[in-house]
Order: structure tokens, then sequence, then C-alpha cells
């Protein structure tokens, strides 16, 4: 008869066995380990062979595991060493760097002509309760933010730790702004460099609750673990022509690779347009720079066609990720808006003024026109303007507010 509290492959006690264990216990030491990129090896070999590596994985562990401690076998992939001793941060570490070196020191054999080497992350927590579990595997999401092959102990006061707990009431948030039709559009004035006058709305959404307004670093994470990335764009089209039916203003509209892949953009921004007596060709679609992105045939077809329909493609933030001139080149947008970041530090930071410079002789040359962002005071916009940049947006024009500039 199986035994319901033991792991019928590897034959360590299993997931029921830990989680009693744990209940029973005023403070332990646990070690979450999860074998990294474990399902290459499942692809690469097939589930038969993923087991037998299982199998010698958990007897490594085993070996390498503090002596006085208990093994278990958490999911496919995922073991817990529970260890009682009272230790300190230094031996929980030396503890975990070891098992790391002795799986970066050990082959797995597979078969008699397949050997392996499989390397393994540490989340280290330590408590009572089942509670434990989670502060172990929330140790490991810090970690794998940045490396693998590594151990990082659980931390409370973490900003990662303080991340997810906003991401958790704004995932609250998100959905009660949507019940609550809490979302707002916010407009930014853009100005032209040569005739001094607001051409443009940059269109920005906000939360509104009772008064208190978000901006979208705020939630924006939280829209996205909940799937309502595409809701709030969908929001900020009916709002944003709604705004502009009946002004000579252009504006734009921030879209997302969500957005994109989901390819409803074109009958959205057609329905509204035509609703709002709005021509295309007073709508940016602004992207960030994500040239990867522009190079899928699906995604590139699907913006050709709404540029078809007379609408534009700005793309936003430019500079700041490694950009690859010839592919931008290639799409040519219409607009690029200069990442914030070298504009506000153009004046102090030569590397910023020397990159302005490139970014603007290059849309010069492609007929691309530029926009400044983070334009903040008098100095920053003269030097703007000597550079020839083609607009300008930032406080020193306006901040984002819900009516128009009168």
């Amino acid at each position: 008869m199986n035994n319901p509290y033991n792991d019928s492959l590897t034959n360590v006690e299993n997931r029921f066995a830990l989680m009693e264990y744990l209940q029973d216990l005023e403070h332990a030491n646990v070690f979450l380990i999860d074998i990294d990129n474990f399902s290459n090896i499942n692809n690469a070999y097939g589930f038969e062979m993923g087991d037998i590596a299982l199998v010698e994985i958990a007897r490594l562990i085993s070996i390498a595991k503090p002596f006085t401690s208990k093994l278990f076998r958490l999911n496919s992939d995922e073991f817990v060493i529970v260890c009682l001793d009272t230790m300190s941060s230094k031996r929980l570490f030396e503890a975990a760097s070891s098992m790391i070196s002795f799986f970066d020191q050990s082959e797995i054999a597979l078969s008699d002509d397949i050997d392996i080497k499989a390397s393994i992350s540490i989340g280290i927590a330590l408590g009572r309760g089942t509670e434990i579990l989670n502060h172990a595997r929330t140790a490991i999401k810090e970690l794998r933010e940045h490396k693998r092959s590594s151990y990082k102990m659980y931390d409370p006061s973490s900003a990662f730790i303080k991340k997810q707990q906003e991401n958790v009431y704004w995932i609250h948030k998100i959905k009660e702004a949507f019940e609550k039709e809490q979302l707002v559009t916010y407009y930014q004035p853009i100005v032209n460099n040569k005739t001094k006058k607001i051409e443009k709305y940059e269109c920005l959404i906000r939360i509104c609750d009772n008064g208190i307004i978000s901006p979208p670093i705020r939630f924006m994470e939280a829209s996205k673990l909940t799937g309502t990335l595409t809701l709030v764009t969908k929001s900020v089209i009916e709002q944003s022509f709604k705004k502009f039916s009946g002004t000579d203003y252009e504006f734009s509209i921030n879209i997302t690779s969500t957005d994109l892949h989901l390819d409803y953009l074109e009958e959205q921004l057609l329905k509204y347009a035509k609703k709002y007596g709005i021509s295309p060709s007073k709508v940016a679609l602004e992207m960030l720079e994500d040239i990867d992105t522009l190079n899928t045939p699906e995604i590139l077809e699907q913006l050709n066609s709404l540029r078809y329909q007379g609408f534009k493609i700005s793309i936003d933030d430019f500079g700041s990720q490694s950009s690859n001139f010839s592919r931008l080149l290639e799409f040519s947008p219409d607009y690029i808006k200069i990442d914030g970041s070298f504009i506000k530090n153009i004046l102090t930071d030569k590397k910023s003024l020397v990159i302005v410079e490139a970014i603007v002789l290059l849309c010069k040359k492609s007929n691309i026109k530029t926009i400044a962002e983070f334009v903040h005071n008098v100095e920053v916009q003269a030097k703007v303007e000597e550079l020839g940049v083609d607009y300008s947006q930032g406080y020193y024009f306006g901040e984002p507010m819900e009516n128009l500039v009168s």
C-alpha cells in the first residue's frame, strides 16, 4: 500500500508530510530549493529522463543538506529542507552556499551517454507555520529578479516585498476603479517650438478616488497582472476622442504591446473617430521603444494598416534602451519622443547632450519629427530649441490636467 506521506518518485517525504511537520513546530529554518530551468530538461530529453533527473537531484540534496535536517519534495522541481537547529545568518548562508557549490560540481547521469548538470536557487526563511514556505518562495522570486544559482533570505522590509505589497493593493484598486468609473484621462500640452503654440496633447490615464489622483506608474503593473491593460487603453481612447471632438488639436494615446498583440486597435479607433468626427491624422499612437515588437510581421502589418487609415505612430522614451537605429529607420515613425532623462540633464551632462544631438540629426535626415519630454525650465527649453527639436512637453508648459488649456 502506498504511503500517503511519501513521494513515490523520489522516495522522500512529500508535501502533506511537510505541512503537518511545519504545523507542529515553534521555529524552523527552511531552505526552499528550486531547480533552475528544470523545464529545459523535460523539453530536451523528455519527461521520463526528467524523472530520472529528479530522483538523482533528490539524492544529491539529501547528501548536501545540513546533517540534522529533513528533506521533503514540495512540487515537481521544488524541494524543502527543514532544519530545527539554532542557526545564525552566517551559518544559514554557508549551508546554502555549500549546497549550491555541491551541485555546481556534480553531474547527473540520465543514461549511459547523457550527463547533465543542474543548478539550484535557494530561498531561506525563518519562523513557524506553513507561511514560512510563502516567505521562502518570495525570497526566490526576489533572487530571480537578478540572478540564478544563488540564495536569498526573506527580508520583510526589502524593496521587493514592498513592491509586492503595493501590487496587491493596486490589484484591488484597479478593479475598484473600473467598477466605480474612477479612471480619468488627463491631458498634457505639447508645444510647437517654432510657433510657440500648443498644437498637441498627450492623453494620460489617472485614477481619481475622492479627489486623490494616482498616476499610471502606481497601477499599470497591477493592471497588467489583472489582464485589464486593454480596458485602460479603451477607456483612454473613448475619453480622448470625446474630449477633442470639435477642436483642432492633435493628440497622442499610449498603447502597449498587449494592445497590439490582441489586434483590436484599428476597429476601436475608427469607431470613435467616426462617432466624434475626428480625422485619424489628428491621432498619434505612442509606443514605448521596443524595436523587437515592431519587427514582428503581424505587428508591422497592423501598424502599417493603422498608418494607411491615417493614424500616426510615435516612439516614446527613445534612447532609454539600446536603440537599433537601422531597424527604426526601416519602420520610420512619424514622431520620436526623446527620453526625458536626457532632456532634464541636458545642461549638466555632456553624454545626454551628445545623445540628444545625435537623435535630432538622425530624425532630421529621416524626416521624423522630434518631441522633447521633461522640459521643466526656460534654460532647458532654450537648449532644446537651439538643438532643433520640433516640439516640447513638460511642466514648463503645463502639467497633465483634466481640462485643455484655454
